[in-house]
């Protein structure tokens, strides 16, 4: 039997497969409000089989945003047009429905990618970043405002706003987004973070924030929705973040009740060097699993149905995630389940679609 097709706990919530579908920026809300594009982008994807959607990274206010067209959840607002969406897809798909709420820090105020990318200062229309140092991601970007006290205090009010808020909508999981050079991830790395008081300098210090946040958003949410963390395992720059600290720092999430880690990686600094090929993330969260007991999330490079169940079988990783992968193919999780001889869940409206000698791939 596939073991990519069985069931996995995360917590109390159960998931009929061990196919997750990553955050995915889609840079296309208008003042942090989800539009119809967000409902035809995840109404696909809800019907695609994985056993678990997780809805873009979510700012938890504007100036978290990565984009001016960042999806976001600190109104009653954005919190009300998220809702809309939601309850579109809920009429035609019972796949459980996470969110990965997420601060930018100095990686804010930037073009889309389509557009370039590029940061944009306040005088040309962007707004001022926040971070742990006034270190900005490049040289010749905005320089960011390190954060006080006062600051961080909200922005840890923030987090757990938007978390009630997701709650609200009946969302089934929330994931904490401390990676890919944002805000938290800032924190945590020695390369973005030379504070001298006690979110500083130590490995210990350096954690304290972002174990701030998730502490108090596990302590605002009910018990039966797990909370977890989407890590990069390392900056892959010399006397950066690195693994062995990713392992001490999802020991400490452990402790706080986290429910699985997300193990991605880099994305903190430009000049990151990274050996790209099929799967090369996968040993971090194999790391991680081994050091912790914690389920973890696989992703990068994970792009064949035979890569995906080697990775869950040989006990690598809980759980592997795609990205651009569900993009390019919306079905991949009913194709990988024809390959490996396994079924999935398919709306009944696509029943007839099955290729001839493939009537039992969709459960009925």
């Amino acid at each position: 039997m596939s073991q990519l097709f069985t069931p996995i706990h995360l917590g109390k919530l159960t998931l009929s497969n061990r196919i997750v579908i990553s955050p995915m920026c889609q840079y296309s809300a208008e003042q942090g409000q989800a539009t119809d594009w967000h409902l035809i982008h995840l109404g696909q994807l809800a019907l695609s089989g994985a056993g678990l959607l997780f809805i873009e990274a979510t700012a938890v206010a504007p100036e978290g945003r990565i984009t001016a067209h960042d999806l976001g959840l600190w109104s009653d607002q954005t919190e009300a047009a998220l809702g809309r969406v939601i309850k579109s897809v809920r009429q035609h798909s019972a796949m459980p429905i996470a969110i990965q709420l997420a601060h930018a820090g100095r990686k804010a105020s930037t073009q889309v990618p389509w557009a370039g990318g590029q940061s944009i200062a306040p005088p040309q229309g962007g707004w001022q970043t926040l971070a742990p140092s006034a270190l900005p991601f490049n040289p010749d970007d905005t320089v960011p405002r390190a954060l006080d006290d006062a600051a961080l205090q909200r922005i840890r009010h923030d987090f757990v706003a938007a978390a009630q808020r997701a709650v609200r909508l009946g969302i089934a999981a929330i994931e904490l987004h401390a990676a890919h050079g944002y805000l938290l991830h800032e924190f945590l790395s020695p390369l973005s973070n030379i504070r001298t008081d006690r979110y500083g300098s130590t490995l210990e210090n350096r954690m304290r924030f972002p174990l701030e946040v998730f502490e108090a958003i596990r302590d605002a949410v009910p018990d039966n929705i797990p909370v977890g963390v989407r890590i990069s395992a390392t900056d892959w720059i010399p006397h950066g973040w690195d693994i062995e600290q990713s392992v001490v720092f999802a020991q400490e999430l452990q402790h706080r009740g986290c429910s699985f880690i997300d193990v991605s990686s880099g994305g903190l600094s430009p000049l990151q060097q990274i050996p790209l090929s099929a799967g090369y993330q996968v040993p971090f969260a194999e790391r991680i699993r081994q050091a912790t007991g914690l389920p973890t999330i696989a992703v990068g490079l994970i792009s064949e149905p035979e890569q995906a169940e080697a990775i869950i079988a040989s006990g690598q990783a809980d759980m592997v995630a795609l990205a651009r992968g569900m993009l390019y193919d919306p079905r991949w999780p009913w194709h990988a389940a024809a390959q490996l001889g396994a079924q999935v869940d398919a709306p009944h409206q696509y029943w007839r679609s099955q290729p001839r000698g493939l009537k039992d791939l969709f459960r009925q």
